[in-house]
């Protein structure tokens, strides 16, 4: 089969966002309500800026799906941008540039060493591509990539645990339903939304952390055997190429620095049937760069978003000079939407790594060896 992987490509304000997705084996019917229903869920949260009122983001598949079944061949997902609409002079694949040069750069965006890096004048030459819209069609992919994963019996799901400093209760896993937030504690989004405010009205952003949490991964995705096949540093690779996503941490994370050895790893029992369990999940699903059988946890910081509407002091690229940077239209803060895309790149780095382990062209082909692989599993407890 193919080789798993995905490409997006388009900028911000640009025509349409595409996303190539190859590897998914034929014989996966989609839905395709639960690509624009997780296309949704990134664009929504509190706190959110004026982009989202203008788009609402639906996937068109044009290659890689007949009759709502994938046939083997790439998928391509194309989301159009309805405010393209306003910038089509200013964003022309040809023609006379239009309309003033970006030349106030940001601090922590990708403004200033994009220019110097691709030799260009105008700062939009590189915050278009380098915009979180591009998280678009990540999304998009993901949810494609967790209908597989979900065939095979593995859900991921996410949740906001800290906004602005404002703690969420961990042990809080399930209700608050319909939460602008992915926040799974009423009493904690709440005191979230006005820190979100707060920051609104001083012209600031906030960032936070989201956790991400994958059931039914199977014992042995990922491998020790060298460091770029460590699920792990996969895993922590995904999260990080998130725009904005400063630090990931699994299971204790940081946490282990104040435990002694005694107790932070996962000790292993028998239960009365004769299989191998843990009554721990300090490693957070993951040991020796391999898959346990456990919930793999996932955890990452994003910093406050740098486009502030009280900006910060910066240069200018064209005159020399000391400027404000520039605005662009954006969010508060974006930790929900965020973790829409921390579940998102979760999913095709994990749908990854069992197509590498299984192989197989077709659906029914991956189903029966991983019930044989199941099987030798079970024997061996």
């Amino acid at each position: 089969m193919a080789h798993f992987r995905f490409l997006t490509a388009g900028e911000s304000h640009g025509p349409a966002l595409t996303a190539l997705l190859e590897g998914i084996p034929a014989g996966l019917r989609l839905d395709l309500e639960k690509i624009n229903r997780d296309l949704a869920r990134r664009q929504q949260g509190y706190g959110r800026g004026g982009r989202m009122k203008i788009e609402t983001d639906k996937a068109e598949i044009l290659s890689g799906v007949r009759f709502g079944e994938t046939i083997g061949s790439p998928i391509t997902i194309q989301v159009r941008n309805k405010d393209f609409a306003n910038w089509t002079d200013r964003m022309a694949a040809f023609g006379d540039p239009a309309g003033e040069k970006v030349t106030a750069a940001r601090p922590g965006h990708a403004d200033l060493v994009g220019v110097k890096k691709y030799d260009r004048e105008d700062i939009r030459d590189i915050l278009e591509r380098s915009s979180a819209r591009e998280t678009t069609m990540r999304v998009a992919a993901g949810a494609v990539a967790k209908q597989f994963l979900a065939a095979l019996g593995i859900e991921i799901s996410s949740r906001v645990l800290n906004i602005g400093g404002v703690r969420a209760d961990a042990d809080k896993r399930q209700g608050n339903e319909g939460s602008e937030l992915n926040c799974r504690d009423a009493e904690a989004e709440e005191r979230m939304k006005t820190k979100i405010r707060e920051a609104k009205e001083a012209g600031d952003t906030l960032g936070g952390v989201f956790e991400v949490t994958v059931t039914g991964a199977p014992v042995g995705l990922g491998s020790h055997i060298q460091w770029d096949m460590r699920l792990d540093a996969r895993l922590a690779a995904a999260m990080t190429s998130i725009q904005a996503i400063k630090g990931v941490e699994f299971g204790e994370g940081f946490g282990y620095a104040e435990l002694p050895g005694s107790l932070a790893h996962d000790e292993m029992f028998f239960d009365e049937a004769g299989h191998i369990v843990r009554k721990t999940n300090h490693a957070g699903g993951l040991e020796g760069g391999m898959t346990n059988g456990e919930p793999i946890v996932i955890r990452a910081v994003m910093k406050p978003i740098p486009t502030l509407m009280k900006p910060l002091h910066s240069v200018d690229i064209a005159t020399k000079q000391p400027v404000l940077a520039s605005k662009e239209r954006s969010d508060v803060c974006a930790v929900s939407a965020a973790s829409v895309v921390g579940e998102a790149m979760t999913a095709l780095t994990i749908a990854a790594a069992v197509t590498e382990k299984f192989g197989c062209d077709a659906m029914g082909d991956l189903l029966h060896v991983m019930a044989d692989y199941h099987g030798r599993l079970q024997k061996q407890d």
